[in-house]
């Protein structure tokens, strides 16, 4: 995994981007909405974006229309499960000995009310 994806991920700004490209293909003004800087920044982030795997821009007469990747998603999240499953069975040896200690403190109060 290149940490330019990471890098390009990064900023709030290119992530309200891509957030907004989930929907689909959205031309630069639309986008201009929804980042709240100027045209020319949001170039720049679709530049980035664009450099780095995550956006692909198809012209359509004068305008320009952004769009989503699927690749570079698909390599991180398998990038990405290897630490999930990390993280999942962490938390269920958590969950487990949260269980253990929950039933060993109802059965010391159920002791303490039997006569």
């Amino acid at each position: 995994m290149d940490v330019n994806v990471f890098q390009a991920l990064a900023d709030p700004t290119r992530r309200r981007i891509v957030a907004a490209l989930q929907g689909g293909e959205r031309p630069v003004s639309e986008l201009v909405d929804v980042a709240g800087i100027k045209q020319s920044g949001v170039s720049r982030h679709l530049r980035i974006l664009s450099e780095s795997g995550f956006v692909s821009m198809r012209p359509d007469g004068q305008r320009r229309l952004y769009a989503l990747r699927p690749e570079p998603f698909r390599e991180l999240d398998t990038w990405l499960d290897d630490y999930r499953r990390l993280w999942d069975a962490r938390l269920d040896r958590f969950g487990a000995a949260l269980e253990r200690k929950q039933q060993a403190r109802r059965a010391t109060k159920k002791r303490s009310k039997d006569p």
